[in-house]
């Protein structure tokens, strides 16, 4: 079993409600938009495994990091994140092309600052978007997400609410 916290659009904000929810985790995933490499340097410190990908608002120095899609397997789960990519019945071409060739069971975006879980039966996954847990943006409430993945299945998924946007 595996427990991951699933974070996004943090726009080169870090603080303690975020990284509070990061310690003692297997994993950390991030949707993208990160802003700057402290903010990744952060998110070491508190875990050994640290995934994510590039968003749009990324400089050179966190693309030569991360990259635009992130396709990997977490036990029994395959797993694709990018930035930009919609959501299920409203896909970019590029991802919804991405998703019928790759097959994953489980498609993280972030970029629209809207928490949001939802299936999508046509292909057959699992659509998740932790919101964004930065002050930049338009969301009103700063969002994550925390589950465990358990022999190929999603477990105990909470939403992370960690205060308004501009308040600590």
């Amino acid at each position: 079993m595996k427990s991951i916290t699933l974070i996004s659009d943090t726009h080169s904000h870090m603080d303690s409600a975020i990284l509070e929810h990061c310690e003692n985790r297997d994993e950390i995933w991030h949707g993208g938009d990160l802003g700057d490499l402290k903010v990744l340097n952060a998110l070491k410190e508190k875990c050994d495994i640290v995934r994510g990908v590039y968003g749009n608002i990324d400089d050179k120095d966190v693309r030569a990091e991360w990259p635009l899609n992130e396709i990997f397997e977490c036990e029994g789960i395959k797993v694709l994140i990018t930035h930009i990519g919609g959501y299920p019945g409203r896909y970019t071409g590029r991802v919804y092309s991405l998703l019928k060739k790759e097959k994953p069971n489980l498609y993280i975006c972030g970029h629209s600052h809207i928490c949001k879980v939802v299936p999508d039966r046509e292909l057959d996954l699992l659509h998740m978007n932790p919101g964004a847990c930065g002050h930049a943006g338009f969301h009103a409430i700063r969002t994550i997400l925390k589950f465990d993945i358990d022999e190929g299945e999603i477990k105990n998924l909470h939403v992370v609410e960690l205060g308004r946007r501009g308040q600590n």
